[in-house]
């Protein structure tokens, strides 16, 4: 009995030796390669080989890739988080670039409630760069309630109110950077 254990194990083994040999070396993970053509210095090696995309770093795959700004400095997502302050948040996604406020009513009108809804679509001040939806529940007497979109003056007034606020937000930084450093920042975009 002990013999077959023993031997049963040789074979796995054996066959997971074989099939690793096997894989390694049709994955192509070693190649030959000629020693005059390959640089004896392993950190040129290593950008040679991530220039090339062969390899990858253990120090950046826990990190999520992309380009985000902190909310700390992004005028826009300051301002409308000042602009919306009378409302309770809902849900707020800084990197997703959207704010939702809970629902919530006036005191005069309990049965009405608004929800609105900020997409951003650009780090720029810029109204093209912000959406501003809202939703309005009405219910009745049997607190039986119906959701539809709500399209009004108020959504213009919350971009206009959000715009301006920003464009406050960016002169008072640019400010108290002029006043710290003694220059004007000039900001980079890539895009032009």
């Amino acid at each position: 009995m002990i013999k077959k254990i023993k031997y049963s194990v040789f074979i796995y083994n054996l066959f997971l030796s074989v099939f690793l040999i096997f894989f390694i070396s049709s994955c192509g993970l070693y190649k030959k390669s000629d020693a005059r053509k390959v640089s004896p210095n392993p950190a040129e090696r290593v950008k040679a080989n991530m220039e090339k995309g062969e390899g990858f770093r253990i120090k950046s795959l826990g990190k999520k890739s992309g380009d985000f700004q902190f909310a700390s400095s992004n005028e826009m997502w300051r301002a409308t988080l000042d602009i919306l302050d009378f409302a309770p948040l809902g849900n707020v996604d800084y990197s997703g670039g959207l704010i939702i406020t809970d629902w919530f009513n006036e005191e005069t009108e309990p049965r009405n409630s608004l929800k609105i809804t900020v997409r951003f679509l650009s780090n720029e001040i810029r109204a093209d760069g912000l959406q501003v939806i809202l939703h309005k529940k009405t219910c009745n007497q049997n607190l039986e309630c119906s959701i539809k979109k709500y399209s009004s003056k108020i959504n213009n007034d919350i971009k206009l109110a959000i715009l301006k606020r920003a464009t406050k937000i960016s002169k008072m930084d640019q400010d108290k950077y002029l006043e710290k450093y003694g220059k004007v920042r000039i900001i980079d975009n890539p895009k032009y």
